[in-house]
This record gives C-alpha cells, sequence and structure tokens, in this order.
C-alpha cells in the first residue's frame, strides 16, 4: 500500500465517523474490515458513500451471482487488480463458474479464446447469457464505448433491468480497480491471478 492503513479498529473524532466505521464493519460482518475499508477510511465520508453503493451493486441487484461475480472478475482481469480477483474468483465459483470458465475470463483476448476452451467453458457454466456479459464488461472496461453489436447480445439475453445493473456492476467495479491498483492496496501490484493467495 502505497499510505499506511488506517489502525484497526479505527479512530474515529465524531460521532458521524463512528457510524460511518460502524455501517463499514456491518456490511463487511461476519468478516472483519479488509484493507481496501482501511485504506478508505483515511476518508469516513467517502467510505460511507462508497459503502452504500457497493453494498447496492453487490447485494441488491436482481442479478444472478454469476452474473455478477462474472463481470467483476473480467474488469479485475481487465485492469490487472489481482485483490479484486482474489476476492471475487472464489465467490464465481461458488456461484457455479468452474475452472474452465474462470479460465477463460483470465484470458488475455477474449478473441484468442479457442472452440475447444470455450465448448469446456460452456460445461462449466459459461452460456451465451455469460459470453455476452464478458464481451461487454472487457468493451466497457477496455474501450469505454460499447460497439452496437456487443450491446446487441446482451440486449438480447437481458432485459432493461439486468442491462442497468450489468452496466453498474462494471462501471462500479472498474472504480474499485482503479482505487486498488493505484494505491496498491492489498499489495497485489506486479502479482498475477495464480500468485494470488485465497
Amino acid at each position: 500500500m502505497r499510505i499506511p492503513y488506517v489502525p484497526n479498529p479505527p479512530p474515529t473524532q465524531t460521532d458521524e465517523e463512528a457510524a460511518i466505521v460502524s455501517r463499514v464493519a456491518a456490511r463487511r460482518a461476519p468478516r472483519p474490515l479488509q484493507p481496501l475499508d482501511l485504506a478508505l477510511l483515511h476518508s469516513p465520508p467517502v467510505a460511507d458513500g462508497w459503502n452504500a453503493f457497493l453494498g447496492a451493486v453487490r447485494t441488491r441487484t436482481l442479478l444472478a451471482a454469476a452474473l455478477r461475480e462474472l463481470a467483476i472478475c473480467r474488469v479485475a482481469v481487465c485492469n490487472s487488480a489481482w485483490y479484486e480477483w482474489g476476492h471475487h474468483a472464489p465467490l464465481a465459483a461458488a456461484a457455479g463458474l468452474g475452472a474452465n470458465a474462470l479460465d477463460v475470463v483470465r484470458a488475455a483476448d477474449l478473441d484468442a479464446v479457442g472452440d475447444e476452451q470455450k465448448a469446456a467453458a460452456e460445461k462449466d457454466g459459461l452460456g451465451a447469457k455469460e459470453w455476452a456479459v464478458l464481451r461487454y464488461a472487457d468493451e466497457m472496461t477496455r474501450l469505454v464505448r460499447v460497439r452496437d453489436d456487443t450491446f446487441a447480445a446482451l440486449r438480447a439475453v437481458c432485459d432493461e433491468r439486468e442491462v442497468v445493473e450489468v452496466t453498474a456492476t462494471v462501471a462500479a467495479y472498474n472504480c474499485v480497480s482503479r482505487f486498488l491498483v493505484a494505491l496498491d492496496v492489498g499489495e497485489r501490484n506486479g502479482t498475477g491471478p495464480d500468485d494470488v493467495q485465497h
């Protein structure tokens, strides 16, 4: 980390700051505060807004867990945010994406994924809807502007709410990954997905 983490438990100066720390801790429970939290809590108001927004994206959308975690993991790969990958790849696996599917998510170039690898990934949970989300997340992250055919493929398998929730998830986790990598939260810069400890 490029700046020190705040101490844990985080010191507070006001009742409002104490309430913010309590809200962040409640969202993390039963886990302890994470390095990301201990970085964000240098600015309690930012940590509070982050907690509310990411909490909504993570826990209040109607997206299937596999789709949400697939999108988050692709953002992590595109941005080399291995701290993010380390937290979300196990959640993707728990949501039903097998090892072959996650290998495709980790691919440097989705267009280079061969037919044999695609077939293995399909058996591991990477169907047409997942591919549409994967390509959409990839283009949103790498290009910002999504091509019409990529959007059309997503729209063919997602209703309006799902499109908004996928888009918000990808956008939110691009924000997360940029914060993580810029400050080297979790000390994962310079590593890779295979170096992440679970």
